[in-house]
């Protein structure tokens, strides 16, 4: 039976070491070079490739042979006298005294360390990505490399979205992210292209070239799951990124509607009370946000992920991507009036059903749960 784990620290790891050689590169780079972004991004601050001989400090070794989750590394950077084994109880990684890294980089174990697994380590729900997933820690080997790859690019997908992105997107975009992470595209230059698509989608929308916007939008959505994959398989998030990306996601929808209606009056279409369409789409989309908004301030956790029925709503909420595909079939129809007319009756029915989820959660016991972390275990 493995030790139990060691308390949690307040601050990680002080030392980073990578023991050893990767078989394969994975997303354009060598294990090593990915395991030091690892540990960086976990708070180690000092990575060597020979520990030093005197004085004390905490020492983070993993060996560049085994994949781990970051989660794992985020975890196990705060976790003293504690040993990470794999599935036949291998010690793959540690945290560790000086001296006792020393003994590890030997292949000795401390007696005393608590002996766990990633599943021990990490719970299966993640709540920043909204899906129930175990944290993953392989075996690197040229033949295992690709199932790896796709591993990690499928750790990485949310799993409360849209059916687009849930759906469609995610092989595509496995084979671009790769070959933007081979060509070293930095996921804050994809975005910058998404953006530029954007803008160009809205200008088209408001010329009435509804086929060419749409093909811009699509691009968008498309390269919009591509940035922040690729930010997340080759540990390249940044700040920066993450504002650029967000706040794009978030407030071009509304300029996009809005440019579809001055393009149907352009194009010719009667198009009854745009006025009060315009104000149904944009408007309702912002106040779909600010519900969203609200459940989280009223209840401390997102509004998609409290019960099974909330997250498949959200495969077809009044968001972008199905708004896009009502405007799509609106002009394969040769009626992109009635494509903008079933995005706005489609807010209003998402905004009905939001505010029903939120008046029943304040008639539920709180604290709320979601559905996913009661089916952890």
């Amino acid at each position: 039976m493995a030790k139990p784990s060691s308390p949690k620290l307040s601050t990680p790891a002080e030392i980073g070491l990578v023991l050893g050689q990767g078989a394969a590169p994975l997303w354009g780079m060598s294990s090593g070079e990915r395991l030091r972004r690892s540990l960086t991004r976990a708070g180690v601050s000092e990575m060597v490739s020979e520990l030093p001989q005197g004085g004390e400090a905490r020492v983070l070794v993993v060996r560049a042979d085994w994949v781990f989750d970051q989660a794992l590394i985020d975890a196990l950077a705060r976790r003293l006298g504690t040993v990470l084994v794999g599935p036949d109880g291998e010690a793959v990684a540690a945290n560790l005294t000086l001296d006792e890294a020393r003994a590890f980089a030997t292949g000795a174990l401390p007696e005393d360390a608590a002996r766990i697994g990633p599943d021990e380590l990490v719970p299966a729900y993640d709540s920043k990505l909204r899906k129930l997933m175990p944290a993953y820690l392989m075996p690197l080997t040229a033949q295992t490399a690709p199932a790896i790859e796709r591993r990690m690019f499928d750790g990485s997908y949310k799993g409360v979205t849209d059916i687009v992105t849930k759906y469609v997107w995610p092989r595509p975009a496995q084979v671009v992210t790769k070959l933007c992470a081979r060509l070293k595209v930095s996921p804050n230059q994809v975005t910058v292209v998404s953006a530029v698509l954007t803008v160009l989608a809205f200008w088209m929308f408001w010329r009435g070239q509804f086929g060419w916007g749409l093909a811009a939008a699509w691009g968008m959505t498309f390269l919009d799951t591509v940035d922040g994959k690729l930010a997340r398989v080759t540990l390249t998030a940044s700040p920066w990124g993450n504002v650029l990306d967000h706040g794009l996601d978030l407030i071009h929808p509304p300029f996009w509607w809005w440019a579809w209606i001055v393009g149907l009056e352009a194009s010719g279409y009667s198009v009854g009370a745009s006025g009060l369409t315009l104000l149904i789409a944009a408007g309702g989309y912002v106040l779909l946000r600010a519900q969203e908004g609200l459940f989280i301030g009223l209840f401390g956790m997102e509004m998609h992920i409290w019960r099974r029925f909330d997250s498949r709503f959200r495969l077809v909420t009044s968001r972008r991507n199905p708004n896009l595909l009502l405007l799509t079939a609106g002009v394969l129809a040769g009626r992109p009036d009635l494509g903008m007319a079933a995005v706005a009756m489609w807010t209003l029915i998402s905004l009905a059903i939001h505010s029903v989820r939120i008046l029943q959660a304040m008639l539920t016991a709180r604290p709320l749960g979601s559905w996913m972390q009661a089916n952890v275990g």
